[in-house]
């Protein structure tokens, strides 16, 4: 009977996020559904001490990464790096090979620290117009931004500011560079074959006689509309090529401030810190190891933040109250989101019925990082959200992971790069937030689009018990 009312929870919640309403609220009503469910009595304690406290402790802790990646996205967008860097991967690449492209700029705004929503709305306007040109079916465009912006640049290549690959630092005391050998080969693989399966896709449906427009213009009616309603690919102005060089600075800025900060800040405080000695013992001490992540990459993207609007000042001041504004309230949506999520995952945890999940899993899972790699996949699929799933995962069992790698003395890099890569594995089912908001973005429905999106989601999962594979038979890092 527990499990069962922890499923009903949790299928509960998957069918309000599918439905398109908010976990804010519905998060917190599920989770007590759950409690009420086992003991009626629990209800309020449980959401002032558990859900509550859960929820507080991730947002105080992931806010402003949040902030400071959605207020970076959005600078990127209006200073025109963005619209820079679109111009000199087309030149490179050239504009037949549309896919890898657009593949190309979602990946390095994403791995720059560009909220993840950001990079969709900036790269769509480029994607179209590329696609068009190739004459390339518009349905693959969701499918060619999620492998560029939602797959290896946000939780599997090392250094990449994405949350999903700042939470774990907190539980095992690494950084966002935890494992890079195996995050590289991860990355490689998914990149590899999620290009092949796009450029196959592609071939297929020009061979068919399929276009941009599909079989029979059936999308015609709508295309002078949206020439007008897309941007072109060319920028306003015509920068010049110190201009288009000097585009990728604040994005290499943000990736060698995070390393330095990084290595520098426990020099900083090799004693951590201490509040007691300056009169403030009610703060207690600063854990250095469970911060130095988050730190490193706060002040990154404040770097990132200063470079961008010092590229081009007079493009980033028009409008700069609305924008800066319109990236504050899209990171609070994020941030209490995931923070809803997490609180939720806490209570769960905390039920009788948990206990027979993850003991389920643990004596089927022996080996910890697999254990580590279905919990978390499963979690994340179920709530659609990496960072959610991963947050329930690392809130209930985050201890147990810590002891169990211990006990069979795998490095605790190992363990971060393989729950983040799996939280972003089955998290894009099509009730996944992403998924919504890119296929709404492009026009476009699950029936068109989800197919792809949905492939690139199994060659993200596969990757993750590849590395897994390769760990347990080389013993790299």
């Amino acid at each position: 009977m527990d499990l069962l009312i922890i499923l009903l929870s949790l299928g509960l919640l998957m069918l309000v996020a599918y439905r398109g309403f908010s976990v804010i609220l519905f998060a917190p009503l599920c989770a007590l559904l759950a409690v009420i469910l086992t003991e009626p009595s629990y209800a309020l304690p449980f959401f002032s001490n558990v859900f509550m406290e859960k929820m507080v402790g991730f947002i105080k802790n992931y806010f402003p990464v949040f902030l400071l990646g959605a207020v970076f996205g959005k600078m990127v967008e209006m200073s025109g790096v963005a619209e820079s860097i679109a111009k000199t991967i087309v030149k490179i690449v050239g504009a037949k090979r549309a896919i890898l492209a657009i593949v190309l700029m979602g990946a390095i705004l994403t791995y720059s620290g560009v909220s993840l929503f950001v990079v969709a709305f900036a790269v769509y306007p480029f994607a179209a117009n590329l696609f068009r040109e190739a004459n390339i079916p518009k349905r693959l465009v969701p499918g060619t931004i999620a492998l560029g912006a939602i797959s290896f640049t946000m939780d599997a290549l090392p250094g990449t500011p994405q949350i999903q690959n700042v939470i774990p630092t907190t539980f095992f005391k690494t950084d966002i560079y935890a494992a890079p050998t195996l995050g590289i080969i991860g990355s490689v693989i998914v990149f590899s074959l999620g290009l092949w399966y796009l450029e196959s896709r592609s071939k297929k449906a020009r061979k068919a006689g399929e276009g941009y427009y599909g079989f029979n213009n059936e999308l015609a009616a709508a295309a002078e509309l949206e020439k007008e309603s897309v941007p072109s690919t060319e920028p306003k102005y015509e920068p010049s090529v110190a201009r288009q060089i000097l585009a990728f600075v604040p994005l290499v800025l943000v990736g060698v401030a995070n390393k330095f900060f990084t290595v520098s800040i426990p020099k900083w405080y090799p004693e951590g810190f201490d509040f007691a000695k300056i009169g403030l013992e009610a703060f207690g001490k600063v854990d250095l190891t469970a911060v130095v992540g988050i730190w490193s990459v706060e002040l990154a993207l404040v770097i990132g933040i200063i470079t961008t609007i010092a590229y081009d000042w007079k493009r980033v001041t028009t409008g700069f109250q609305a924008g800066l504004n319109a990236s504050i309230g899209g990171a609070l949506l994020a941030a209490m989101n995931t923070g809803a999520e997490y609180g939720f995952g806490g209570v769960i945890s905390s039920l009788p019925g948990f206990a027979t999940v993850r003991d389920g899993i643990s004596h089927t899972f022996t080996n910890p990082l697999v254990n580590g790699a279905v919990t978390t996949n499963i979690l994340a699929g179920i709530t659609g959200s990496a960072s959610g799933g991963m947050g329930i995962a690392l809130s209930a069992m985050g201890d147990k992971y810590v002891e169990a790698i211990n006990q069979y003395n795998i490095p605790p890099e190992v363990m971060h790069r393989v729950v983040a890569m799996a939280s972003g594995g089955m998290d894009t089912l099509p009730h996944n937030g992403a998924v919504i908001t890119l296929l709404a973005i492009t026009g476009l429905t699950h029936k068109q689009s989800y197919r792809d999106i949905f492939a690139i989601t199994v060659i993200k999962t596969l990757a993750c018990f590849l590395i897994i594979g390769i760990y347990s038979l080389t013993g790299l890092v």
